[in-house]
């Protein structure tokens, strides 16, 4: 719906002015729960909930968590510190060590033929300059086979090489789809399908892929390699990690890569003007953070509330996966404030370097097999601000029972919507339940509207605090916290009997399986990403 500018000026005025009104919400609902607790969690997530202020200190001030970063040593401190707050004991558990990297400034103007101070990001790990460095901008080249490559390679010493397939438009698909003539949509389409292909020959020719590739053109002496992995939406690039080890690699976004590519590639002289500051303090600890609320019937039985903390660095990690972590953060706070002596021990497992492979919960499965062993349930959030919409038994065959009749005794606002998949199939990897389900735990995702997540923020340089609703999150936790209140209660042990029939994937064509737990990487050197 439209409005008119001033209207819309005040509305934000008043939102500024008083954002505890956007917390409120109506008194609990009428639903077939006559159950106090339940009722209480109600009215204070809904009420007085604090996932706005809690994601806001983590995003705009501690912001981005690398692991091995120095910002995510700030981010474990912050978590327990605010978990001491609430008077839950908390604490930062070392799994192992990353090689440490911290972001300084990064500034990248073109110089020639014209001005223009382009929109760049370095990316993750990626050395700096040892000052400005002004260099020629050159594509890399479309040779005839790698002995062609070799033969060229010296010329790119001294020169910013871009390895990228630059886009044919920067305009995302669904704007074409509701303006162009359906013809210029589809011949756009194909040309740049077949532009993709022919970049992807081209690399191939060299004899290197594009993990190799950007080592290769620093030890010839490039002055830095130059990427674009655009995400398909306005103004959106993917952001993952550096190759390099001397020379710095930069994402240029859609627009400006375009730019740069075709005045190499017609002769017109770019040259580019880089200032990029990294810092590398050296190997740092790598931990999880981990919240506890001891039962008071059952202590050695465990229902465990799980996000990955740490982020791509683009951003401020706000939907991947700030958004899971303010979750189970609120719903062990509302639980504090009306559910302080449990049946069962509730954990919060926060955890890092979720990004190079589900390091830090596997770590923790490996290292705590007496939780694993008696854990009733765990409840898992990775996959943006929207509301949970999905929830599979993952390949748990008899534990349907128990969740319908759960979810019958929760408000239908949070659960008339909610898809339940029956047996489902068992998460291989992808995020942090894997890791548990692999060794047999029942341990559940919850499954979230996409509020295009796959586009516009996950991985990406626009994966900041704005990008969240509010209202979802807000319902998302309390949701949670009657999860984990009602596993805590629930007198018996959720079974863990699993399918033994999969289907085929269609991608293998084999069977599928149950998936094999996989170790953890504790350090640098044994990461395979």
């Amino acid at each position: 719906m439209k409005r008119t500018l001033p209207f819309a000026l005040a509305a934000a005025c008043a939102l500024a002015v008083h954002p505890a009104r956007a917390q409120q919400a109506p008194p609990a609902p009428a639903w077939a729960s006559s159950d106090p607790v339940l009722q209480r969690i109600w009215d204070e997530g809904m009420n007085r909930s604090q996932v706005q202020p809690l994601a806001q200190a983590l995003l705009d001030s501690v912001g981005p968590r690398l692991t091995g970063s120095p910002a995510i040593q700030a981010a474990y401190d912050w978590a327990v510190r605010r978990y001491a707050g609430w008077g839950i004991t908390a604490r930062a558990e070392q799994w192992g060590t990353w090689r440490g990297w911290q972001r300084g400034y990064t500034h990248v103007d073109l110089v020639a033929p014209r001005v223009r101070t382009l929109e760049a990001t370095m990316l993750a790990w990626s050395p700096g300059t040892d000052g400005p460095v002004t260099a020629p901008a050159v594509i890399l080249p479309d040779v005839a086979d790698s002995a062609a490559f070799r033969a060229w390679l010296p010329g790119a010493r001294g020169k910013f090489v871009l390895i990228s397939q630059p886009q044919p438009t920067c305009r995302p698909d669904s704007n074409w789809a509701r303006w162009a003539m359906p013809e210029s949509f589809e011949r756009m389409k194909t040309e740049r399908a077949a532009a993709a292909e022919a970049w992807t020959a081209r690399i191939r020719r060299t004899g290197q892929d594009t993990r190799t590739l950007p080592r290769v053109l620093e030890d010839a002496g490039a002055a830095g390699v130059i990427t674009n992995l655009w995400s398909l939406g306005w103004g959106v690039d993917k952001i993952f990690n550096a190759r390099t080890m001397h020379a710095p690699t930069l994402d240029l976004s859609c627009e400006d890569y375009g730019l740069v590519y075709r005045l190499a590639e017609h002769g017109q002289g770019p040259r580019m003007r880089v200032d990029a500051q990294a810092r590398f303090p050296g190997d740092l600890p790598a931990s999880n953070v981990i919240a506890e609320m001891r039962g008071a019937r059952k202590p050695n039985e465990y229902v465990m509330l799980s996000a990955h903390f740490d982020s791509w660095d683009g951003g401020s990690g706000a939907t991947d996966n700030g958004t899971g972590t303010v979750v189970m953060m609120e719903a062990m706070r509302i639980l504090k404030s009306v559910y302080p002596r449990p049946a069962r021990t509730i954990l919060a497992g926060h955890w890092a370097g979720e990004e190079q492979g589900l390091n830090g919960s596997r770590a923790y499965v490996e290292d705590h097999p007496q939780v694993v062993q008696n854990l009733q349930a765990l409840f898992n959030q990775d996959n943006g601000t929207g509301r949970i919409r999905n929830f599979s038994f993952q390949g748990f065959t008899g534990v349907a029972p128990y969740f319908r009749r759960w979810f019958a005794m929760l408000p239908p606002a949070l659960v008339d919507s909610i898809q339940l998949n029956d047996p489902g199939l068992p998460s291989a990897g992808g995020t942090d339940n894997a890791s548990f389900v692999c060794a047999g735990a029942p341990a559940f995702g919850l499954g979230s509207l996409s509020w295009d997540y796959g586009t516009y923020t996950w991985h990406t340089n626009r994966d900041t605090y704005d990008k969240i609703s509010w209202d979802d999150v807000r319902m998302n936790a309390t949701l949670t916290a009657m999860l984990a209140y009602l596993a805590s209660e629930e007198p018996q042990r959720l079974p863990r009997e699993r399918r033994t029939e999969f289907p085929v994937d269609q991608r293998t064509g084999q069977r599928g399986s149950w998936p094999v737990c996989q170790p953890p990487a504790r350090n640098t050197a044994q990461s395979t990403r």
